[in-house]
């Protein structure tokens, strides 16, 4: 573990925050869209957190929820900046391209703060130059969790979120416009097809069920580490309930 400075930090609603870190030289190699682990210094509790900042940059970036008495969160939600925390050194995770084969279509499907890995994967260059396409799925309870919005609509990608608790433009679980059509109308594609299409899902445990079970009903194999794939999935994060 390192000790790492707080340089920014980001209050979107009282349930979700963002915050930058300095970058040690025992956090220079990462792959986007790997994790690492999140302690406060003085005790034993570590959190999983993906990380949100792109390989080539300077500072560290997370994303995080506050859990109404969790261990870490509950203290982490009250850092400011030119405090001290421990960020591992050692990132790890499924989450990455280089676990996909080749196609034409990414799509980056998340739930709350699952957008966090992708933040990095979509600043990585090397994304775009593996797939011609690339389609970025959130999906929050309410829409001022929809965070980096700007920075999603800046990027060259196709950028679909949406709200499940509120009126929104476009409302409901992803799964849900999925079924009914709505998804793949809205952006004028076709469904999920194994030779075109790889998927990444960073969402919470159930969700991640739901769309593996759907992916490999249509013959997606399950990417890993040792053998890339259609698909694949990462649940290490602080998750965001967004049923």
């Amino acid at each position: 573990m390192n000790s790492e400075t707080v340089l920014h930090v980001k209050h979107y609603s009282d349930a979700l925050f963002s915050f930058k870190t300095t970058r040690s030289e025992g956090i220079r190699t990462f792959k986007a869209g790997q994790f690492t682990m999140i302690g406060m210094g003085d005790d034993d509790v570590l959190r999983a957190y993906s990380i949100a900042s792109p390989p080539g940059a300077d500072e560290l970036e997370f994303l995080s929820i506050k859990v109404r008495g969790g261990p870490l969160t509950e203290r982490l939600k009250n850092i400011q900046i030119g405090d001290q925390i421990e960020v591992g050194d050692r990132p790890t995770g499924t989450l990455i391209v280089d676990n996909l084969t080749p196609a034409k279509r990414l799509w980056c499907v998340a739930t709350g703060t699952g957008l966090a890995p992708y933040l990095s994967i979509l600043r990585d260059p090397k994304t775009f130059e593996r797939f011609e396409q690339v389609i970025v799925t959130h999906t929050v309870r309410t829409a001022k969790e929809l965070v980096y919005h700007d920075l999603l609509n800046a990027l060259p990608v196709i950028y679909y979120p949406t709200v499940t608790r509120e009126t929104f433009q476009t409302e409901g679980r992803i799964t849900t416009l999925m079924d009914n059509g709505s998804l793949w109308s809205d952006l004028d594609l076709e469904p999920w097809h194994q030779a075109e299409d790889r998927v990444m899902i960073c969402g919470s445990p159930e969700f991640n069920k739901e769309l593996r079970a759907r992916l490999e009903a249509l013959q997606f194999v399950h990417g890993t580490n040792r053998s890339p794939g259609d698909f694949v999935q990462e649940r290490a994060f602080v998750m965001q309930r967004t049923d």
